[in-house]
C-alpha cells in the first residue's frame, strides 16, 4: 500500500528545483531580446549615416562618370534592402513579452531563427553583391585617374577587405547568432517536455 502512495511534497520539491532554471531562462530571453533590439537600432543608425554620407559625397564631389552614379545608387540600394528586411525582425522581438507561455516563446524563437537564416543567406548575399558592384563602379572614376599600379592596389585592398568580411567575419557572426538562438530554443523545448 505504501508503494501506491504518491508523496506530493517530494514531487513538489523536485519540481521546484527546475524553477530557478526557468527564471534564468527568462533572464536570458530578456537579455537576448534587448541585445537583438540594440543591434537593430545600431544597424539602422549606422546604415542611415553611411547612406547620408554617400549622398553627401555625391552632392559635394559631383562625379562625372555614369558608373560612379550607378555605383552610389547600388550601394545605397544594398543598405536600404538590408535595413528593410532586417527591420521586419523588429516586430518579432517586440512580440516577445513576459506574459507568453513557454510554447509561445518557443514559436517566436523558431520564427526568429527562420528570419535570421533568411537574412544570413539570401538578404546578406544580395547585400554583398550590390555593395561590391556599387563600390567597384564608384571607384572606377577615381581609379581611372591613377596609374595602373595604384588602381590595382586600390581595387585589391578593397576586394580583400570585402572578401575578409564575406569569408571570415560573416560566417563567424552567423555562427554566434545561431548559437545564441539555438541555445534558447533547446532550453525552451526541454522545459516544454518537462511540463508535458
Amino acid at each position: 500500500m505504501d508503494s501506491n502512495n504518491i508523496d506530493f511534497k517530494d514531487l513538489w520539491k523536485k519540481q521546484a528545483v527546475s524553477q530557478p532554471n526557468i527564471e534564468d531562462l527568462m533572464a536570458r530571453l530578456k537579455q537576448f531580446k534587448k541585445a537583438g533590439l540594440r543591434s537593430l537600432w545600431k544597424t539602422n543608425i549606422l546604415l542611415f549615416a553611411t547612406s547620408v554620407f554617400i549622398v553627401f559625397v555625391w552632392y559635394y564631389y559631383q562625379p562625372q562618370f555614369i558608373s560612379t552614379k550607378i555605383g552610389i545608387v547600388l550601394a545605397i540600394a544594398a543598405m536600404i534592402l538590408y535595413v528593410a528586411v532586417y527591420n521586419g525582425m523588429l516586430l518579432i522581438y517586440k512580440d516577445i513579452d513576459t506574459t507568453q507561455t513557454n510554447q509561445e516563446y518557443l514559436q517566436r524563437l523558431i520564427l526568429l531563427k527562420r528570419k535570421q537564416q533568411f537574412m544570413q543567406s539570401i538578404v546578406l548575399s544580395w547585400y554583398f553583391v550590390l555593395l561590391l558592384a556599387g563600390i567597384c563602379l564608384y571607384m572606377y572614376e577615381y581609379a581611372s585617374r591613377m596609374t595602373v599600379f595604384y588602381a590595382l592596389i586600390t581595387y585589391g585592398v578593397t576586394l580583400l577587405w570585402i572578401g575578409f568580411n564575406w569569408f571570415y567575419m560573416r560566417p563567424k557572426e552567423i555562427k554566434k547568432q545561431q548559437a545564441k538562438i539555438n541555445e534558447l530554443i533547446v532550453k525552451f523545448e526541454d522545459i516544454n517536455k518537462q511540463l508535458d
